[in-house]
């Protein structure tokens, strides 16, 4: 089993950043794609972001590109999400997830081993 946390969550202000942090308790992690998810009131999961085993690629929903940035730190087993100019609209719960088989989705029923989330609220 691989245990992941998140971290960095929290309040800002329209237009600030935020910084999300997904722990894994192993290098076992590093062989998997990560995928970060979001979940909003009355709204179904949906994912935002991935970054394969190796950091080659990673891709990215249309609404966060140019925003959200997802990398890794496998020497860390580490996997981060900077986003930037937040939007009342990405106020969520996001989760990171890990992928064992294929580059990568965005389809939240295709991760294995989920992280319990972390708040992100953006208000004035």
């Amino acid at each position: 089993q691989l245990q992941l946390v998140e971290s960095g969550g929290g309040l800002v202000q329209p237009g600030g950043s935020l910084r999300l942090s997904c722990a894994a308790d192993s290098d076992e992690v590093n062989a998997y794609t990560i995928g970060w998810f979001r979940q909003a009131p009355g709204k179904e999961r949906e994912g935002i972001s991935w970054i394969d085993k190796t950091g080659a690629y990673t891709d990215y929903r249309d609404s966060v590109l140019g925003r959200f940035t997802i990398s890794r730190d496998n020497a860390k087993n580490m996997v981060y999400l900077q986003m930037n100019s937040l939007t009342p609209d990405d106020t969520a719960v996001y989760l990171c997830a890990a992928y064992r088989h294929g580059l990568g989705s965005f389809r939240p029923t295709m991760y294995k081993y989920w992280g319990q989330g972390t708040q992100v609220t953006v208000s004035s």
